[in-house]
Parts: structure tokens; C-alpha cells; sequence
């Protein structure tokens, strides 16, 4: 079992609770057979996690890497019950448990593919689709790079690759990176990440997007849960008649519950509603129409199946959310993406953020919005070493242990603290 923390270069990319890094954080696990097979998995980055893993060392050492009900149970005995509270309040969930059991399993799901000669799409019931829609994902940002060069630009920059580095704070500056975006990959459907300025500013930005794109291009978008109930219905109105759907406008799933009563807009979550023990008072209050999994926090990929049946049962859409990851994530996304019995909404993913990969042969391509099921056993992408030496020694340099978005926001603008709802 080998653990190998990396940074890879993330622009200033803004949000409810700050700013990001120009490091994101992500761990590279690997999972090695006697006989020789090795088994990979990513997940976000944190010094918590890393120990975490290294403390389940002697739980994984020595199992069968099909028996995944045994490792679960061992590792529940292990760390104990983790709490709703242990999500925490910021856009990204902290809770170590569903982190370090997503890692193994996506690792031995890997293994079990090539010992069997199956990809990880047939080991969750098969293909439904040969290739998987994702939306652009949109972000207000400060200019710059992110990386070794920061706030600064790298002048040979051309296409998207340049696009990414400019600032992007108002309407007209979030048109033209989303068409940057769209030209590069093709994308069929568009998310704005809001909670970053005032609502004003970022209502009128979807509605410049709706007047730039027209209505055949679906929209959706994402205060963080950053707004009061009051700011949501007022603004939630202004904007029922552009959204495909608005995600985690208020904080809580009483308060989601309150808004959606009012709403003809389907609400969506990652935040109110974000484990099977959420599910019961989910369906109780109604807080949500739309659940966006994760496989890295609810458990991994077999876990996010059975919440596409639990979905089924009460009526919920399902999509994916997404986070700063490189392509060992998008191909455990996209054997899901793959598998789930209906993709509805196209899925979240950050990829076109990162400039960096960690697998053979670089980033996997977005073509018309969608990424093929990457073919051969078990994920289909395997390690480059040398990239992996050079993310590794890039984390060891940057000095990060974890993301704190509101300490990057201080460097921007001292004192600025985090809250939970801010408008």
C-alpha cells in the first residue's frame, strides 16, 4: 500500500468559503497484489486523510481485494461512526472515513479488474452509455495561473489554456470564459459556481449566460448555500425561468425544504444531503429534488450505485458532483457516469481547471462535452511515474497540508473571514 500526497497547479478560482490555493492537494493511492497487480485510486488531498490511510496499513495488508464488506466493516470498527457535523460547514466534505474507504475501493475495484480482464463499468453492472456528458463548470476568479506562477500569466498561453488565467468577476467576464470553455470542449450544459459576490452580480451573470447561450443550452447554479432564506426566493424567482436547476441555494435541508415549496426550479445538493443517513429526513421534509453524488464522499463508486436506486425509489434526480482532481477521478467518475441507470443532468467535473495529469499519456479527452469509458482492465488509465515524482516533489515544496480557502482569501484581502450564510 503506497501513499503519495501531490499538488497540482489550481487557479484563483472563487467561492462561498474563499479562495483556492494555487496548489490543490490530492493523494495518489496505490494497492499492490503478490503477484504483482497494482491497483490505483485519487482522492482530495489532506494531511488528516494521509494519516488516516497509513493508519488502515495493517487493516488492508493481507486481504483479499474482492472481500470489500470485510475491509469496510474493518475500517468502521477502526475509526468509529462519523458524524453529519463531521462534513463540516465549507463547500467540500472533511470527513476522513468515506475518504479513506473511497480510495480502497476504487484501488481494489482497479485490481479486480485486472485480475479479471473487465473494465470497472462491468464490475458495477455494465455499460449503459459508451461515453458520459459533463457540463462546464464556471467559476469567478482572480487573474492568474495558479501554480509556480500564481497571480501571474504565462504569455505563451493560447485557447482555453489562456482563458483560464484571466479574471473573471462579473457577467461579461463569465461569458467569455464560458465560451472559451464551450469552444474547447464542446460542452452541452453550463454550472456557474457562485457565493462569491453579492447575488445581484451573479444573477445577472446567469442571465447574461441565458441571453449569450439561448434556452436550448441548460443551466444551472450554485451559491454554496451561502444565502438566506429571503435572498434565495427572491432571487430563486428572478431566475425560475433560465434554470435547469438551482443547487444548495440555502443552508440545511429544513431551509431547502422551505425554498422548494415556493420554487417551481428543482433544487439540488451536495451539501444538505450528503449520506444515506440524510436519506430518512430528506424524504420526510423534501429538502431536494436532485442528489449529487461524489464517490469520494459517499463512500465509493458500489455505494453511489445504491444510491441511484435509493434516488429511484423517492423520486430524486442524481448527478455528480466534483472537486480539483486528475484523470485516475475522471475515469472513476466516467465508469460510473457509465453505469448508472439514467444520467439526467450532465455531470460536474473540474478537469478543464487543471493543466496537470498523473496518467500515462496526459489528460483524457472532453469531445462534444462527454468522455468515452476508458477502454482496457480496471480503470483503463495507469501511473506516470515521472509525473507522479514531479506532483509529489511539487507538494513537499508548496508547504500545504490542507485547503483552507479563507486563509487564501486573506492574502487577497486581510481579515476576510468565512461565513456560513453571508447574503
Amino acid at each position: 500500500m503506497v501513499i503519495t500526497p501531490i499538488a497540482i497547479t489550481d487557479p484563483p478560482l472563487l467561492n462561498a468559503a474563499g479562495i483556492h490555493a494555487p496548489f490543490a492537494l490530492r493523494t495518489i493511492l496505490e494497492l499492490v497484489t503478490e503477484s504483482g497487480i497494482i491497483g490505483i485510486s485519487e482522492i482530495p488531498g489532506n494531511i488528516q486523510t494521509n494519516q488516516a490511510l497509513e493508519a488502515a496499513k495493517s487493516l488492508v495488508l493481507g486481504m483479499d481485494p474482492f472481500h470489500l464488506n470485510v475491509l469496510q466493516h474493518r475500517l468502521s470498527g477502526f475509526f468509529g461512526k462519523e458524524s453529519v457535523a463531521s462534513r463540516g460547514h465549507t463547500p467540500w466534505d472533511q470527513r476522513k472515513l468515506v475518504h479513506v474507504f473511497s480510495a480502497l475501493e476504487v484501488a481494489c475495484l482497479d485490481i479486480q479488474g485486472k485480475m479479471l480482464g473487465r473494465p470497472v463499468v462491468d464490475l458495477l453492472g455494465g455499460k449503459m452509455r459508451d461515453s458520459v456528458p459533463f457540463a462546464a463548470y464556471l467559476f469567478f476568479k482572480y487573474e492568474g495561473a495558479g501554480g509556480h506562477l500564481g497571480k501571474s500569466l504565462d504569455p505563451d498561453a493560447s485557447g482555453w489554456a489562456a482563458a483560464r488565467q484571466l479574471e473573471a468577476v462579473d457577467p461579461a467576464g463569465i461569458v467569455s470564459q464560458a465560451k472559451a470553455m464551450c469552444e474547447e470542449f464542446g460542452f452541452q450544459s453550463i454550472k456557474l459556481k457562485g457565493g462569491a459576490f453579492e447575488p445581484r452580480v451573479e444573477t445577472d451573470s446567469m442571465l447574461a449566460l441565458y441571453e449569450a447561450f439561448g434556452k436550448e443550452v441548460p443551466l444551472r447554479f450554485d451559491p454554496n448555500a451561502i444565502w438566506k432564506p429571503e435572498t434565495a426566493l427572491t432571487y430563486g424567482k428572478e431566475l425560475e425561468p433560465i434554470l435547469e436547476y438551482l443547487e444548495d441555494p440555502v443552508r440545511s435541508q429544513k431551509h431547502m425544504a422551505e425554498l422548494r415549496k415556493q420554487l417551481k426550479t428543482p433544487l439540488a445538493t451536495n451539501m444538505c444531503t450528503t449520506s444515506f443517513e440524510d436519506i430518512p429526513t430528506s424524504v420526510q421534509l423534501g429538502s431536494e429534488d436532485i442528489i449529487l453524488s461524489d464517490h469520494h464522499f459517499w463512500g465509493g463508486l458500489k455505494a453511489s450505485m445504491e444510491l441511484a436506486r435509493v434516488c429511484k425509489t423517492f423520486g430524486r434526480g442524481l448527478s455528480m458532483h466534483s472537486n480539483s482532481h486528475l484523470g485516475i477521478s475522471m475515469a472513476a467518475m466516467t465508469h460510473l457516469g457509465a453505469a448508472l441507470p439514467e444520467v439526467t443532468y450532465a455531470l460536474d467535473t473540474h478537469y478543464p481547471w487543471q493543466s496537470e495529469d498523473v496518467i500515462v499519456g496526459g489528460k483524457l479527452p472532453i469531445v462534444d462535452g462527454a468522455v468515452a469509458v476508458p477502454a482496457g482492465p480496471g480503470l483503463g488509465v495507469e501511473l506516470d511515474r515521472e509525473r507522479l515524482t514531479k506532483l509529489h516533489n511539487d507538494y513537499l515544496a508548496c508547504g500545504l497540508t490542507h485547503r483552507d480557502d479563507e486563509v487564501e482569501m486573506q492574502k487577497y484581502h486581510p481579515g476576510w473571514k468565512f461565513e456560513i450564510v453571508r447574503w
